[in-house]
C-alpha cells in the first residue's frame, strides 16, 4: 500500500483535496487489495474443503475395511465431488467396484488416478485385476508389468501376472512370473498352487504333484479341498499318484 502525503508545492500555494494527514489509497491499491482478500478467502475454502474431502476419504476407507463397500462407494464419490485430484480416492474407489464386482467402472476410477499420478503402483495392480476378472488377460499383463516395473518385489503382481499369463497359454512365462514371486517370498503358497494348475493344464503330472504337496504343506486344508474340484487339474485328475495326494490329506 502507498500513502500520498499532503504537501505544499513550490512557487505557490496549493492545497490537495485531502487534507494532510489523511492515508489514501490509489485506485490500482484498491485492486490489489480486493484481489489478495479474494486470494486469502479462495485459499481457506480450498483448506476448509480439502479437509472434507479427507474426512470423507476415511469414512470411505473404514467402510471398505469393514466390507461395506456400497456405503464406501458413497463416501468416496462424495469426496471426488469436492477434491478431484486425490489419487487415493479414485483407487480405493476402484476397489469398491471391484468388491461390487463392477469392472468396467472400477477401470475408469484406476485409469483418472494414473492419469493424476502415472507412477501409482496400487493403480496399475488393480487395474491389472479389474482387466483379469473381464477376462481381457493382455492388457491385465501390461497392467501387471507396470506395476512391477514401480515395485519390482511386489509379489501379488506377479502371481496375478502369471495367472492372467497362464489364462493366454504363455505357460513358460507364466512359470517364470511365479518363479519370481517364490525368490521375493520363498514360502508362498499361492505362487506354488498356481504352478501346479500351470503344469497340470500342460499334463505334466510329476511336475503339478510337486507343486501341489508344497502348497498343501504351507496351507493343507486349503489347498486340499481347491485341488478336488478345481478345473485346472482336469487333465491329471485320474492320476494315481494325484488321487492319493488328495486322500492322504482327509
Amino acid at each position: 500500500m502507498v500513502v500520498r502525503r499532503c504537501f505544499i508545492a513550490c512557487g505557490f500555494i496549493s492545497f490537495l483535496i485531502i487534507g494532510c494527514g489523511d492515508l489514501t489509497i490509489s485506485p490500482p491499491d484498491i485492486t490489489k487489495q480486493v484481489v489478495q482478500e479474494s486470494n486469502v478467502n479462495q485459499l481457506l475454502t480450498e483448506v476448509e474443503d480439502s479437509q472434507k474431502a479427507k474426512t470423507l476419504l476415511n469414512q470411505g476407507n473404514n467402510l471398505l475395511d469393514s466390507n461395506r463397500y456400497k456405503e464406501a462407494l458413497t463416501f468416496y464419490n462424495q469426496a471426488i465431488a469436492i477434491k478431484t485430484d486425490n489419487v487415493e480416492t479414485w483407487v480405493n474407489r476402484g476397489n469398491a467396484l471391484i468388491a461390487l464386482h463392477r469392472y468396467e467402472e472400477s477401470l475408469e476410477s484406476y485409469e483418472k488416478a494414473i492419469a493424476i499420478q502415472p507412477n501409482k503402483n496400487e493403480a496399475w495392480y488393480n487395474r491389472g485385476n479389474a482387466l483379469t476378472a473381464l477376462q481381457r488377460y493382455e492388457e491385465a499383463v501390461k497392467a501387471y508389468n507396470e506395476a512391477i516395473a514401480i515395485q519390482p518385489n511386489k509379489d501379488e503382481a506377479w502371481i496375478n501376472r502369471g495367472i492372467a499369463l497362464t489364462k493366454l497359454r504363455r505357460y513358460k512365462e507364466a512359470l517364470a512370473s511365479y518363479n519370481q514371486a517364490i525368490s521375493i517370498k520363498p514360502n508362498l503358497h499361492q505362487a506354488y498352487y498356481n504352478k501346479a494348475c500351470n503344469y497340470a493344464l500342460q499334463n505334466n503330472v510329476e511336475l503339478t504333484i510337486e507343486n501341489l504337496q508344497k502348497a498343501i504343506q504351507l496351507v493343507p486344508e486349503k489347498y486340499n479341498n481347491l485341488a478336488k474340484t478345481d478345473s485346472d487339474f482336469d487333465q491329471v485328475r485320474d492320476d494315481q499318484q494325484f488321487k492319493q495326494i488328495l486322500e492322504s490329506k482327509e
